[in-house]
């Protein structure tokens, strides 16, 4: 196959690009620029370690347009966003796709670690996500707003591997980004600040009131967008016992606190996406794993689906389930459905 890859010049990427080429595929690779801290320098270092040609492929007018303004506006509504979620259904991969139909190729791959599945039930065949052996570099959490029209095309070369196993792969052969560390913050702020990034983009943040469960005012806050439920260090106050954020309201524009941590077992979602899996009928009830947040272990749950929104009731409850995170569904390992948490409620 002629395969389009998206190459950030991270070690990843770039030895999913060597195992395709190994594997007989005549591979191209893409650097996606979406803000100005993208290192084209260092795709370009690692398509010339693996001999392939770069595209250079322009999508800062939409990331600033999507991505930025989203992650502002979720924060701005007291809300917690996950910014590579949306960044990776309305950009990255829709970008790979389309520049790689425009040019021919036949498929797109990446270096997440999972897979694509094909699954095939009385209506015809459809396309899941399913996680990788390296549980704990699993990024399924982050695919679940993946379309069909991209799973269908989509190659990722790396689940079988560990991350151990691709750092020693790319040294034995040289590549150029054997030894380049993982990106770790939000990639248009490496240097944090989103605070302040949201301020001098989309407008103030107000001071308003820290409250307990009662309504009682305890103090002032320093602006919504600088707390989240389950926030426990950098409150700026002193309530003579640890304090735990556990409901933010940017209507009345409150915080309130408590000095019990926030644990929950009721969850409502919308914006759901259905990928491994048919929608289920109206009310109907399925057993599935749920993960709540990125790096929190998936608990078994109970799930309720309706029309457009979902009910999730955990066997175990939660800590700090956040609004605006995203609740992914599995069906072992099997990534069924996803969609964002509107409300959460303690059990």
């Amino acid at each position: 196959m002629k395969i389009l890859l998206g190459l950030s010049g991270g070690v990843d990427s770039t030895y999913a690009a060597l195992r395709l080429k190994a594997e007989g595929h005549t591979v191209e690779a893409a650097v996606l620029v979406m803000h100005e801290y993208t290192s084209v320098a260092e795709a370009e270092e690692s398509a010339r370690s693996l001999d392939i040609p770069l595209h250079v492929v322009d999508c800062r007018a939409r990331f600033d347009e999507v991505v930025k303004r989203s992650f502002a506006e979720e924060y701005l509504r007291g809300r917690t966003p996950n910014p590579c979620v949306v960044c990776n259904s309305e950009i990255k991969f829709i970008y790979l796709l389309e520049y790689a139909e425009s040019e021919g190729f036949d498929a797109i791959a990446t270096g997440h670690y999972a897979s694509v599945v094909c699954l095939t039930d009385s209506l015809g065949s459809y396309y899941a996500v399913k996680r990788g052996r390296d549980v704990k570099k699993d990024q399924t959490y982050m695919l679940w707003r993946l379309p069909q029209r991209v799973l269908s095309r989509l190659v990722m070369p790396l689940s079988d591997m560990t991350k151990d196993e691709i750092r020693e792969g790319s040294r034995e052969s040289g590549l150029a980004a054997a030894d380049r560390p993982d990106s770790q913050e939000i990639c248009f702020l490496p240097n944090g600040g989103y605070a302040e990034f949201i301020e001098d983009n989309f407008g103030k943040s107000e001071k308003g009131s820290f409250i307990d469960s009662d309504g009682n005012i305890l103090g002032e806050h320093s602006g919504i967008i600088r707390y989240t439920v389950g926030q426990r260090k950098g409150l700026g106050i002193s309530l003579g016992a640890r304090a735990f954020v556990t409901d933010i309201d940017p209507v009345a524009n409150t915080v309130t606190l408590s000095t019990e941590d926030a644990y929950f077992s009721r969850v409502l979602i919308s914006g759901i996406v259905y990928s491994g899996m048919r929608r289920p009928g109206e009310g109907e009830e399925l057993r599935l794993s749920v993960k709540l947040r990125y790096s929190a272990p998936p608990v078994m749950s109970t799930v309720r689906f309706f029309s457009d929104r979902a009910e999730i009731l955990t066997d175990t409850p939660v800590r700090a389930v956040t609004p605006g995170q995203s609740a992914v569904l599995y069906d072992g390992d099997i990534l069924v459905a996803g969609g964002f948490i509107d409300k959460a409620y303690r059990g």
